[in-house]
């Protein structure tokens, strides 16, 4: 028959999936003291509720729509500052591949990869100063973001926006940064700005 403090750790979880598996096995193998139920029933509103945070910022968004130019239509139901990030990716969209572009001023004839993602952000109000591919490989949180996903190492940064790409090596084969093309992201970092 279960000790007292395993049916409080059962009680305290409400059912075995809310507070995990491992959680009701240890308890059973080993009774926990009183510190420790008292713990986990704290934690356990807290272990529920974050998955289904999770959830919510996950769920799939409509790809962007590009234009026989290959700009982006910006969506309505997209956050403000995602519409920003459109509309001055689309200002340079067609520019020229200048190395070193968009470092010195914002405005410039032409743009390398990380100017160009770095003046769609700036657009966007999301970054304050030019940087580099390198820099934006430690720029906002870690992972994919729901929107907007840089992709950057050493030598090269691209994001994608709503499910496609900005990047300056799109201009090769369509005159734009934007693409529907996919490319592989091995060997870059994964970021996202905050809430995006």
């Amino acid at each position: 028959m279960p000790s007292f403090h395993s049916r409080a750790l059962v009680i305290a979880c409400g059912t075995i999936t809310a507070c995990g598996v491992g959680a009701f096995a240890h308890a059973s193998a080993t009774p926990p003291d009183k510190p420790r139920v008292a713990a986990l029933a704290l934690e356990a509103p807290r272990l529920v509720v974050h998955p289904r945070r999770d959830r919510v910022h996950r769920r799939p968004l409509r790809r962007l729509r590009l234009s026989a130019h290959q700009r982006a239509y910006v969506p309505k139901g997209a956050p403000a500052r995602v519409q920003r990030l459109i509309r001055a990716a689309n200002r340079i969209a067609r520019k020229p591949y200048v190395w070193g572009g968009g470092h010195g001023t914002w405005r410039a004839a032409g743009y390398d990869c990380s100017g160009s993602v770095g003046y769609a952000l700036h657009g966007a109000g999301l970054l304050n100063r030019a940087v580099t591919s390198g820099d934006l490989a430690a720029y906002g949180r870690s992972g994919k973001g729901r929107w907007i996903t840089i992709y950057a190492n050493g030598g090269h940064a691209y994001m994608m926006v709503a499910g496609v790409r900005y990047d300056t090596s799109a201009r090769s084969s369509a005159g734009s940064r934007w693409t529907s093309a996919l490319r592989g992201s091995g060997g870059y970092v994964a970021r996202h700005p905050a809430g995006l």
